[in-house]
């Protein structure tokens, strides 16, 4: 199984990357795991919103993978606990998808219709999170996950 993180926006902050890196390094030894982060479209004053979300929605699809599972992360999507992401990595290890991609918006958020095409939107919390959080919180919890599904002593 391949898992990929697509991120709008370029990350600078070095302790959370940082984190984050660390994270990933370690769920490569239980899945293939890239991180993928695509510039934004620059929010001015006088910027449309929806323009702004629409044109970062047409440089995600660019990225997509026809056969990809999209998750959409997203404060209004359906709240997932440690162990039913757990679950959902098992049942894609055995059953498909191949390829499964975690989105987090830029800082205007993702497009509503980039929203209603993804196979799944969940939230890391109902409140709004910096993506640049978002990626650690994301990557710690895939890596729990999969610690919980191998009962390694990690997530106890």
């Amino acid at each position: 199984m391949k898992l990929r993180l697509i991120l709008i926006g370029r990350d600078k902050n070095e302790p959370l990357i940082q984190i984050a890196d660390d994270y990933a390094r370690r769920i490569n030894r239980y899945a293939s795991f890239e991180v993928v982060e695509i510039k934004e479209t620059p929010l001015k004053p006088q910027s449309n919103v929806a323009q702004v979300r629409s044109d970062e929605a047409k440089k995600l699809r660019k990225i997509l993978k026809p056969a990809e599972h999209i998750i959409a992360l997203d404060e209004r999507g359906k709240s997932v606990s440690s162990v039913q992401l757990a679950e959902h990595l098992d049942q894609w290890s055995s059953h498909g998808p191949s390829s499964v991609a975690f989105v987090i918006g830029g800082p205007s958020g993702l497009d509503r219709d980039f929203l209603a095409q993804a196979h799944a939107r969940w939230q890391l919390s109902q409140m709004t999170l910096p993506h640049r959080l978002a990626r650690v919180i994301l990557t710690e919890q895939l890596y729990r996950a999969f610690t919980i599904l191998r009962n390694e002593p990690y997530h106890k």
